[in-house]
């Protein structure tokens, strides 16, 4: 059984993630844009850190299969609004997400995870991100919330949140491994590997059913029985092996304290703040077969689809 490597979760940026072994790509060019000033939300956008409605969070169903699978959730001119609504302000001279260009390198298929990526010169953010999404069956605003969730790269980016965009190969007991670095690089990777989960589920820690899960990297801040209900949920749990404990699902935005791992509850509350209920199902009671993953079946990845 593969185990993942971990990397302790923080109350803002939260960086773990399992790593399969992969022939690298180049980390590619720095972004191509220059420097954009601080952008403000235009009106009616709501951020992450507005009061709103939030579901009670579940440990065992995180969020649904449909909403984690589905690739056509947004179009790139919708994430390309959506970031265009952020209100952004970078840590240095990096461009925000939505000014964002760079070559994309062509990327060839793999079988049962993604489909073929064409090389693209100067592509932005959204239209990365959509492609990523489309070749690999995921959804693309489980993309953009792990964006978020990992470096802040939608309201606070840096050129060390570029490189390390999705906590890729960054374990919880050493440094990030500088083959995977690169904003393409590092959704993709994060793509591929929530593949490599649901194609190979029984080669991975967690999985539906029962799961013995750790509140924290430090055993001694104890752990407890999770019935994970779906796939989808495994998967965040492979790449983020913790769950919250009661004292943190109680203070999701702190203080937090030495047990306290944030991750996949800061996933949950972006989500549900962005994009309403992440555990909501498009067909109740009428599932096509195409959207049942538990147990890691599903939809053969999609075609490679054209420039």
């Amino acid at each position: 059984m593969r185990l993942p490597r971990r990397r302790l979760a923080a109350a803002i940026i939260v960086t773990a993630a399992a790593l399969t072994a992969l022939p690298a790509l180049d980390a590619g060019p720095a972004a191509e844009a220059s420097a954009a000033p601080a952008r403000t939300a235009q009106p009616g956008a709501q951020e992450a850190t507005r009061a709103a409605t939030r579901t009670a969070f579940d440990p065992g169903d995180i969020i649904s299969d449909d909403s984690f699978y589905n690739p056509y959730a947004m179009t790139a001119d919708q994430v390309q609004h959506f970031l265009d609504d952020r209100a952004c302000t970078p840590k240095d001279t990096s461009p925000c997400l939505a000014d964002f260009r760079m070559a994309v390198p062509r990327t060839a298929a793999s079988a049962e995870r993604c489909a073929a990526i064409p090389a693209r010169k100067n592509e932005r953010a959204s239209s990365i991100i959509v492609r990523i999404a489309q070749a690999c069956t995921i959804s693309p605003r489980v993309l953009l919330v792990l964006l978020q969730k990992e470096q802040s790269l939608l309201t606070t980016p840096s050129a060390s949140g570029y490189q390390k965009a999705t906590g890729y190969a960054c374990p919880d007991t050493a440094g990030c491994d500088t083959r995977y670095f690169g904003f393409f690089n590092q959704v993709y990777r994060a793509a591929w590997q929530f593949r490599e989960y649901t194609a190979h589920p029984t080669d991975w820690r967690y999985q539906v059913g029962a799961n013995r899960i750790q509140y924290h990297p430090d055993a001694t801040c104890g752990a407890s029985t999770v019935r994970v209900v779906n796939q989808a949920t495994a998967n965040l749990y492979n790449y983020t092996p913790y769950q919250p404990d009661k004292q943190t699902v109680a203070h999701p935005t702190g203080p937090g304290d030495a047990c306290s791992a944030y991750g996949n509850l800061n996933f949950s509350r972006l989500y549900n703040s962005w994009f309403g209920d992440p555990r909501a199902v498009r067909y109740p009671g009428l599932q096509l077969p195409c959207l049942v993953y538990a147990g890691g079946w599903g939809c053969t990845p999609l075609r490679p689809f054209g420039d």
